[in-house]
Parts: structure tokens; C-alpha cells; sequence
């Protein structure tokens, strides 16, 4: 925008002067149209072509006049191409620099390798959950989307190790692999488990026959977004009730209906306690549809028997406004017990 602007006023001015300079020596020296444009090209260029026409005293003064103006807007001219590119260069320069300090600060985050269609998806959506990102992508074109979603980015090649670390992969929660190519997606996945062994691992396959590769290379899950579509839709057709449900389950803003899993903290007054004595169902008008142990054994549909313990999760449908409220029991703040 800038650049168009500047651009359209050193035009606007260059056609201004001209038509003075012409006006001046037409008005002056009673030349023609022609020699008065010559002449003012000639003295605005500062080339050494002799004069059209014998130039009286007030038109060398006119001359000079003339010349000041060509020098004046010549200056104009650099100026503000030098202070473009200067500012462009320094806020790029700043803006990366603080671009890096909050990636630097970054913790527990997630790491999104690849911007395409999927990866804007994700991180819209992890963004709508209020999850910390970090984006890695290598084609320059993609950059003003990532820049218009406020997301931290890194360009650079997420296979290379260099980058993953100044992505803050040792301090990361997890990695999503979303590259063009199932070739890529290995490679990122070797790579991500080498730097970081405990870092959870999610990618994408587009051929069936890659999953078994990206496993192998450490990813804990890989999926197909291609086969996750086709099943959506043959649900649709089957299920079309159920499929509904789950649609508005995880709908995020929903007030109708939400379904969240929420892990119970040791300073929970819940932790120890039987279902049946929880209140979780009459107090919070819930429907708890399991229960994750630490071992990651899963309770489904839990009787009244079952025991909430610390560093087990819940998983729980209901209004938002409820589901809420059983978070701040079952996690309650540091230094409180709910």
C-alpha cells in the first residue's frame, strides 16, 4: 500500500513539473508546445544538449528555477525509496526478533510443521481451545495467512533439526506433522522423536501404505484425513442421529451440549471418592461417558462403584456452563481444594 502510494505521487509530481516547466518557457520565451517540452526534459534531465532556442535573462533565471525543482524532486525520489526499504527492513527485522522472543518463552506448546490446508485447520482449531503454537513452514507464500491467523511462526525446513530446536521442541507437549509428502512426514518424525523422547507426536499419511512407516519413525498417531472424511460421510449416511450428536458435542460455543475430558487433580476433594458420592451427576447435571485411568485403561459408561482417584480423567457431557464448574472441582487452582 505504501509502495503504490509513493509511486503515484513521484508520477503525479513528475507530470506537475513538467507542465510548469512547459507553461514557463511557452509563457516566457513564446516557444511552441514541442521545443517548450524538449527544452524541459533537457533541463530536468540535466543532459548537455544545447538549447532549442536563444533563452533570454528571465528564462535562464526560469532555468535555474527549474533545475532546483528537478534536483528537489530527484532527492525526493531516493529518499523515499531509501526510507522503504530501511523501514521494511527494520520492522521485519524487529518483528522477528519478537517473533523469536515469544517462541523462546513458549512452553508446553505445540509444535504445527506445515501450514497447507490441514495444518490451517488445526491450528484454528487448537487456537479456538486457547492452545499455545508454534508454526513451521518453509513456502514463503504462506506466510501472510499465518500472519493474518496471529499465529508464531518459524520458516525454515521442519526436518531440520536447527529449526525444530528453535521451535522449542525439547520444551514442547507435542508435535503435529502435516508436510506435503508421507517422505517428509517420516523424515520430521524420526527427526522430532530423536530431539525430544517424551513429545507427543501426531501426523498425517495420505497413503495408507505410509502409516505403518510413520509409526515406525515414532509418531503415536497417524491419520488418514482422506479415510476420516469417507467414514465421516458413510456415518452420515448410517448414523445420521449420531453423527449429528458428535457434531454438536464438539462444537466449541455450543451451549446446548458440550463433551470435554478433565483431569482430576490431587488437591481435588473428588480424588478417593465413589462415584456415587460425588454429586457429579445430581450437582452438576452431568452424563459421564468414562473414565481414563493413568494406565490409560478406560472405564466406559462407569458404574456407581467406581473410584475417582488423582491424575485419572473424566469425560463428561453437559452444558458448558456445568462442565465448567466440575473442572474447578475436580482441578481446582494451585493452593486450593475444591
Amino acid at each position: 500500500m505504501e509502495t503504490t502510494k509513493h509511486f503515484i505521487i513521484s508520477v503525479i509530481l513528475i507530470l506537475l513539473i513538467i507542465l510548469i516547466g512547459m507553461g514557463g518557457y511557452m509563457l516566457i520565451e513564446g516557444w511552441s508546445a514541442l521545443d517548450s517540452l524538449y527544452m524541459t526534459v533537457i533541463t530536468l534531465a540535466t543532459v548537455a544538449y544545447g538549447e532549442v532556442h536563444t533563452v533570454s535573462e528571465l528564462g535562464r533565471v526560469y532555468t535555474i528555477v527549474l533545475i532546483c525543482l528537478g534536483v528537489s524532486y530527484f532527492l525526493y525520489v531516493v529518499g523515499a525509496m531509501i526510507q522503504f526499504m530501511v523501514e521494511g527492513r527494520i520492522r521485519h527485522l524487529l518483528g522477528r526478533t519478537r517473533f523469536d522472543r515469544k517462541i523462546k518463552r513458549l512452553n508446553n506448546h505445540y509444535i504445527v510443521c506445515g501450514y497447507g490446508r490441514i495444518g490451517q485447520v488445526i491450528c484454528r482449531k487448537l487456537l479456538s481451545e486457547s492452545v499455545d503454537l508454534a508454526v513451521i513452514e518453509n513456502n514463503p507464500d504462506r506466510i501472510d495467512a499465518i500472519a493474518d491467523d496471529h499465529l508464531l511462526y518459524i520458516i525454515g525446513d521442519a526436518t531440520d533439526a536447527a529449526v525444530l530446536m528453535k521451535a522449542g521442541i525439547e520444551r514442547a507437549a507435542g508435535l503435529i506433522a502435516v508436510l506435503a509428502t508421507d517422505a517428509d512426514n517420516v523424515f520430521l518424525v524420526l527427526t522430532a522423536r530423536q530431539l525430544n523422547r517424551s513429545i507427543l507426536i501426531l501426523a498425517r499419511a495420505s497413503q495408507k501404505r505410509a502409516k505403518a512407516k510413520i509409526q515406525a519413525a515414532g509418531a503415536d498417531y497417524v491419520g488418514s484425513p482422506y479415510e476420516l472424511g469417507a467414514v465421516n460421510m458413510a456415518q452420515r449416511i448410517v448414523r445420521p442421529t449420531v453423527t449429528n450428536f458428535l457434531d454438536l458435542a464438539f462444537k466449541r460455543g455450543s451451549e446446548e451440549i458440550q463433551m470435554e475430558e478433565i483431569p482430576v487433580s490431587s488437591r481435588s476433594s473428588l480424588g478417593g471418592v465413589k462415584l456415587q458420592d460425588s454429586g457429579i451427576r445430581q450437582d452438576f447435571n452431568l452424563i459421564l461417558i468414562a473414565v481414563k485411568k493413568p494406565d490409560g485403561r478406560m472405564i466406559f459408561n462407569p458404574s456407581h462403584e467406581t473410584l475417582i482417584q488423582a491424575n485419572d480423567t473424566v469425560i463428561a457431557v453437559g452444558e458448558t456452563a456445568n462442565l465448567t464448574k466440575l473442572g474447578r472441582k475436580l482441578n481446582p487452582k494451585h493452593g486450593q481444594r475444591a
